[in-house]
């Protein structure tokens, strides 16, 4: 009997952590840290480490730049806490639904990104530090408030979003060199295509929210469509770069223009029927993409 109450007691407890710490989790946005997982190791992967024998490098250049990522989104959540409330799609956010407070959010956005940030300095190097760093001041300081000044936003905050490969790579060589930029401009392009087809898919959310959002600023469609098609484009030729450079083979090279390929369909696909499920075909088609690279890149290191 006591041990059956105490048994019962242990589980409350930790149920009660648990729906504790869960709004600080959805605060960091773990799918897309999960992306920003991903592209860290592909640049760390393409620059020559090897996760086996530098594991220490490797963890705190992985660690740190989450870190920094998830930090900068608290903080993205923490100015954005009155348009979140206006819209569907993010009203039941930790900040809008009263959950966290504003001000505890502040403290753990910050938090999150001077520790990373730190973490990187020890164990990676000053450059992929400052590139955390300069990750955050984007995203945060200049993205955000762009999102409600012009629908350029969306470029604007494809560059600190770019920017964790770099981290990845400059954390092995120490400098920034054609590798990492091939890794930029990949990212870079890869998030426009992806970004406009959820714009569109939530657009009238975003116009609630009072987000100048191209769909949003763009009722006919044409320039929206338009640059999903030329940046899928893009994409494919400069994902030819690290091929280009010597870095991969013919493996990744088959991989990249396939997976290119397949995200140029589903735009395409898109684009003629102006749907939700087909631009969420597009969105789908661009998170297959990057482990597609990821997998393909290892695959092509290794053999």
């Amino acid at each position: 009997m006591t041990q059956a109450v105490a048994e019962d007691v242990r589980c409350i407890g930790r149920a009660t952590l648990r729906e504790r710490l869960d709004p600080y989790l959805q605060l960091c946005k773990p799918r897309i840290v999960s992306m920003v997982v991903v592209v860290t190791v592909l640049g760390f992967l393409l620059a020559g480490g090897n996760p086996f024998t530098d594991l220490v490098l490797f963890f705190g250049t992985v660690i740190g730049t989450v870190m920094t990522g998830a930090g900068s989104s608290v903080l993205n959540q923490y100015l954005e806490r009155d348009s979140d409330a206006l819209m569907d799609r993010t009203a039941k956010r930790p900040l809008p639904m009263g959950v966290v407070t504003p001000d505890a959010a502040l403290y753990f956005g910050i938090f999150l990104c001077l520790a990373g940030i730190g973490i990187l300095l020890f164990f990676a190097n000053l450059l992929t530090a400052f590139l955390g760093l300069l990750t955050a001041f984007l995203y945060v300081l200049v993205y955000t408030p762009l999102k409600k000044m012009t629908w350029m936003n969306t470029l604007v905050g494809a560059i600190p979003g770019a920017l964790p490969p770099v981290g990845g790579w400059t954390a092995v060589t120490g400098e920034v060199d054609p590798g990492a930029i091939a890794l930029f401009l990949i990212l870079f392009i890869w998030q426009l295509p992806h970004f406009y087809a959820i714009a569109w898919m939530y657009k009238e959310d975003y116009a609630k929210g009072g987000f100048k959002m191209l769909p949003v600023v763009d009722p006919t469609n044409k320039q929206t469509f338009f640059q999903i098609i030329l940046f899928c484009h893009v994409l494919i030729l400069v994902s030819l770069l690290p091929t280009w450079l010597g870095l991969t083979g013919p493996l990744y090279l088959v991989s990249a223009v396939a997976a290119g390929g397949y995200f140029l369909v589903k735009g395409v696909e898109f684009v003629c029927n102006a749907t939700r499920l087909s631009a969420r075909g597009v969105v789908i088609a661009s998170l297959i993409y990057l482990p597609a690279l990821l997998v393909a890149a290892t695959l092509d290191v290794n053999l």
